[in-house]
């Protein structure tokens, strides 16, 4: 888990990133680790909306981490991502990832890149 702030600004600065509607994601590819941080300014709303949406996040990441390549990774709350539904904002986090390099492999599942 990235905690420190210079581990964020780390990956800010030297990662790669993709944006979506609801999830913004910056990611640095490095061999041996994977550690990942949660982040949710206060333009996406009070604090029960930026926890509900940072818990959203962490459950995406559950879902597509073990598929992920190692590094960190660092994902950023969009307003929308309180408001869409959440296979919306799964197809969101399976664009970024894959934008950024981060998960690699054909994507199988028509559905969600309609």
């Amino acid at each position: 888990m990235l905690k420190l702030h210079s581990e964020f600004q780390r990956v800010y600065r030297r990662g790669k990133n993709a944006h979506s509607t609801s999830i913004a994601l910056f990611y640095l590819p490095l061999s041996g680790e994977k550690k990942v941080g949660y982040t949710a300014s206060k333009k996406v709303g009070n604090a029960v909306v930026r926890n509900r949406c940072k818990r959203r996040l962490r459950a995406l990441f559950r879902e597509f981490g073990s598929e992920a390549n190692d590094g960190w990774y660092v994902f950023v709350a969009k307003k929308g991502l309180f408001d869409e539904s959440f296979e919306i904002v799964r197809r969101d986090c399976k664009y970024v990832l894959k934008r950024t390099g981060a998960m690699d492999g054909v994507d199988n599942d028509k559905k969600l890149l309609s």
